[in-house]
């Protein structure tokens, strides 16, 4: 799809209370909620992607922004920033956050975008926020049979998103569109769905370079975003 008729999805915090419990955050501009989040270094940049002056919960701090992407659809050309967009992000630490919702969601899809100076990928729920992880890998591999998956890359991002499914209870599956996506973006090459076993579902980004990057836990509906610089 392109970017000129991309759904500009509009954000709102996490909400403080969930059905689950609360416990407390640790990151930069903590809140009362149902997550408790680890977080090696702060990240960088706030700002916002539409003319709605929303704030979502960032991983790396606490940051403003929008998810436009829609569709397996890159964008193409080189976007000027927008005002108020975030700036690239600087941090290569890993990210932890662990929330327990009572009804672990389901992982629907991915979207991803081009910026100005970093790549953004949408992991689109169905559900409560669950909790994840975003780290390096030397290699991506298929969960259960560790199987490589195959596609060469300059460094690789794990995504694991836990507690959560790919597949409903009849055991179909829940996750849109092919198993690895080409998005030809300026860092952001691939993204494969390579695990959705127990409890866990497990996102590969295959990246031309190692960069900086951050993450988002967005709600309404919940997704996670990831940036990375170019």
């Amino acid at each position: 799809m392109k970017t000129s008729r991309a759904l500009a999805l509009a954000l709102v915090p996490i909400a403080a209370t969930l059905a689950c419990g609360t416990t407390t955050t640790t990151a930069s501009g903590g809140m009362a909620g149902d997550a408790t989040t680890t977080v090696a270094s702060p990240g960088t940049g706030a700002g916002r992607e539409s003319a709605a002056p929303t704030a979502p919960t960032a991983a790396t701090g606490t940051s403003s922004g929008n998810a436009t992407s829609t569709g397996n659809a890159a964008a193409t050309g080189n976007p000027a920033a927008k005002p108020g967009e975030p700036a690239p992000p600087t941090s290569t630490k890993p990210v932890t956050v662990s929330r327990h919702p009572a009804k672990p969601p389901t992982v629907t899809g991915v979207r991803f975008a081009r910026h100005a100076s970093f790549d953004r990928v949408v992991i689109d729920l169905s559900g409560s926020m669950p909790g994840y992880s975003v780290a390096w890998t030397d290699k991506l591999i298929h969960d259960a049979s560790g199987d490589p998956v195959g596609l060469a890359g300059g460094a690789y991002l794990q995504v694991r998103i836990t507690p959560a499914a790919a597949h409903n209870r009849a055991g179909d599956p829940t996750w849109k569109g092919p198993r690895q996506v080409a998005a030809n973006l300026p860092n952001v090459r691939h993204i494969v769905n390579n695990g959705d076993f127990e409890g866990i579902v497990s996102v590969g980004l295959v990246l031309a370079r190692k960069a900086g990057f951050r993450v988002l836990a967005q709600s309404g509906p919940s997704r996670i975003v990831i940036d990375v610089a170019h």
